[in-house]
């Protein structure tokens, strides 16, 4: 998501106070801060590249921090008199590289423990917290290409090494059954949930939980967990479903594909009809929509999908 014409280069600022008793508050707001890829700009707030999708984000936050009962102010600036620009984008190319610097070498230490003992959810997970780091490198650090890179060695290295295959699953043991995933979802959790109730259990019940937090006699679906349903390897979590439960309808292969292009963005199958799913998936969290709304409505864009498959 690089900022191409830095000549006509603006910025969001935003600033914002919240009464001392809103300690909670106060982390929810540093962590999306921290998430958005801001910068902060001495004691005057928080700096952003000025474009649609950071306008929005800042909107949301202004609007939660007045909730909770805190002011909150986003200006447009058009410079900084003490602040070149090119001083200001190396700021955000330098939070950037920190950020890649240390994904590296979460990678280099993956790459050193012995194939049979990796963990692939491990990796799902880096390459996920690749994709954060992404949406939020502003002016395309070199160092992105670099962790790709590694990424993709590490999942050559994995295709490369024979694996024992996985053990037929009992069908009955996934009936009336609570599939637990991490809360807002997106369009791989969405397809994946509109999957299992479809195929593998028309009463199948849904829940949210972080990470840490999975119910017991639950089965996780798209969580970094030792069991139930993940990334895995080149496949998304739909892609593991769909293999796992020997799901072999012609359209659910099509929205395999489609889901994969959208949610991986390698562009493997040359789908393109997933991206506006997705598009359609984040406007409406961004709207504050609860996660089981959400959830509902991206399955009935997929059952959608489905029957439009000829």
């Amino acid at each position: 998501m690089g900022v191409r014409d830095q000549s006509r280069l603006t910025w969001l600022l935003l600033t914002f106070s919240l009464p001392t008793k809103r300690a909670s508050q106060r982390v929810e707001v540093w962590r999306k801060l921290q998430r958005y890829g801001t910068v902060p700009l001495g004691n005057s707030g928080y700096l952003l590249p000025r474009n649609s999708m950071n306008e929005e984000r800042f909107q949301w936050l202004a609007t939660a921090i007045r909730k909770y009962g805190g002011d909150a102010s986003i200006v447009h600036v058009q410079g900084i008199d003490n602040i070149s620009t090119p001083q200001l984008i190396g700021r955000f190319a330098e939070a950037r590289a920190r950020e890649y610097q240390e994904l590296i070498r979460h990678l280099q230490k993956f790459s050193d423990i012995p194939q049979p003992k990796r963990a692939l959810g491990h990796l799902s997970r880096l390459r996920s917290r690749f994709q954060e780091i992404v949406e939020v490198d502003f002016f395309s650090s070199p160092l992105q290409k670099r962790v790709a890179e590694l990424l993709t060695n590490a999942d050559a290295v994995r295709l490369r090494t024979k694996t024992s295959e996985r053990p037929r699953i009992d069908l009955r043991e996934y009936k009336n059954r609570v599939w637990v995933t991490r809360p807002r979802p997106g369009v791989d959790r969405c397809a994946s949930a509109w999957l299992i109730r479809r195929f593998i259990d028309s009463k199948a019940r849904f829940a949210f939980a972080p990470e840490n937090q999975v119910p017991k006699k639950s089965v996780p679906f798209d969580m970094f967990h030792e069991s139930g349903f993940a990334h895995r390897g080149e496949d998304c979590t739909f892609e593991t479903l769909q293999k796992d439960f020997r799901i072999r309808d012609r359209r659910v292969k099509v929205i395999s594909e489609i889901i994969h292009d959208a949610d991986i963005a390698d562009d493997k199958f040359g789908r393109k009809e997933g991206y506006g799913v997705d598009e359609i998936l984040k406007g409406w969290a961004r709207q504050g929509i609860p996660d089981q709304e959400l959830l509902d409505r991206g399955m009935q864009l997929i059952e959608g999908l489905y029957h439009a498959q000829s």
